[in-house]
């Protein structure tokens, strides 16, 4: 058996019983589809399929990843919002995270090099954060950051220190993951003055802010809480200026205060969070994101990982349960609702279908959670107008249920 967090084999055996141990102390790491019956081969060529569809193919209706060039630092690429006509901190690094777990160096690279040239600030308060969405020359929309951008890629960051080891520049990849960090926790520190830019994690609340600035730092998003990476940060973190083991201490009190507010912001009949959130777990009403959009999507998944992971917390379970028994209990279900079930559209999302499928990680119910996973193989590739998000929830539902989304621990800790 591997080793906690290491690099090594760790796929579960296709007995069809679950994992009883977690994926971080344990090295295993669950397979879905095989315990639905699906082959090595069939199994692969699935998730090879996928990314051909977004991050090979050169097909302007199947792909989000676009070669643009190159620079001092090597090729440049970005992944693109096709229904909004930009590039997103999310996407950019969600396509890192794909790219890592499917040990594709290249495309991690250009992508990384394309934010880091074109979307992290390199002066000003801003300094260190990363723009949400530029357009595809590079110009920045709007220079404020979305705080999930940055907790993703400081994570692809250390897990590709841990696959690939330290490169050179803008390649040392830990090194570029703890000053994203350390500018999360201590912006404030930094800046040393007033300003309206604000650290991303509230230090009172050990919460994630929806934005680092002004009023937008005083609630939060429900899907931008990750404690599955808090509890990782908590062990590899650098810290800032000597302070390892207090920011170390405030991540993994992070980690269990996103646990609690799981079960505040959830609610207590569908499972259902609000895009946006109060720190106490309210729904916040701005612009109608305090019903279940498409934000929420993710947070059933942030909840299945962290149990997966670490399985600290048995609420989680208990949480996708009532959630996928919710979605059960809606034949075609829709993609928007207010958070005590009533349906908001008529349309279906394929994201959504995935998402629903990684809440099948710590789901109790086996069969009920199979038929999630069931639902998601049968899906392909998400093509058209709104392929971007779609297609990436797609693609990491895959690896999640597929036990190919995995830890790799920085190779010097």
């Amino acid at each position: 058996m591997a080793s906690p967090g290491s690099n090594g084999p760790s796929t579960h055996p296709s007995t069809g019983a679950p994992s009883t141990s977690p994926a971080f102390g344990s090295g295993v790491y669950r397979n879905l589809f095989a315990e639905r019956g699906k082959g090595a081969q069939e199994i692969a060529a699935k998730i090879a399929a996928a990314w051909h569809s977004l991050f090979v193919s050169t097909d302007d209706n199947q792909r989000v990843y676009y070669p643009a060039g190159e620079n001092e630092h090597g090729p440049l690429a970005y992944v693109k919002d096709i229904g909004n006509g930009d590039i997103r901190s999310e996407g950019m690094s969600y396509g890192m995270m794909i790219a890592v777990q499917l040990d594709q160096q290249a495309p991690f690279n250009a992508l990384w090099n394309w934010a880091k040239t074109h979307m992290q600030h390199q002066e000003g308060d801003r300094q260190g954060y990363f723009s949400w969405h530029n357009r595809d020359d590079g110009s920045q929309i709007d220079p404020n950051p979305a705080s999930d951008g940055e907790e993703w890629f400081a994570t692809a960051l250390l897990f590709a220190a841990g696959r690939w080891g330290e490169g050179t520049g803008i390649y040392r990849y830990r090194a570029e993951a703890d000053a994203i960090l350390n500018t999360m926790l201590h912006k404030t520190d930094m800046l040393n003055r007033s300003s309206l830019v604000t650290n991303m994690f509230n230090h009172e609340q050990k919460q994630v802010v929806f934005v680092p600035y002004g009023q937008a730092a005083t609630f939060t998003d429900p899907s931008y809480h990750l404690p599955a990476y808090y509890e990782l940060w908590g062990r590899w973190a650098a810290g800032y200026q000597d302070q390892q083991q207090s920011d170390r201490e405030l991540w993994l009190a992070a980690a269990r205060t996103s646990r609690d507010f799981f079960q505040k912001t959830s609610h207590p009949t569908t499972g259902l969070a609000p895009d946006y959130a109060n720190f106490d777990g309210t729904p916040r009403a701005e612009n109608g994101h305090d019903a279940f959009r498409f934000d929420a999507f993710r947070t059933i998944s942030n909840v299945a990982v962290d149990y997966a992971w670490f399985g600290v917390d048995e609420r989680e379970r208990a949480l996708c349960d009532r959630l996928q028994t919710f979605f059960a209990g809606q034949p075609g279900y829709v993609n928007q609702y207010t958070l005590d079930g009533k349906p908001l559209s008529k349309d279906r999302s394929p994201g959504l279908i995935a998402m629903n499928a990684v809440a099948s990680l710590a789901a109790t119910d086996q069969e009920r959670a199979g038929l999630f996973v069931d639902a998601l193989w049968a899906l392909q590739p998400p093509t058209g107008k709104w392929r971007y998000y779609d297609g990436l929830l797609y693609m990491l539902g895959l690896l999640h249920v597929s036990g190919t989304f995995r830890i790799y621990t920085p190779k010097e800790l």
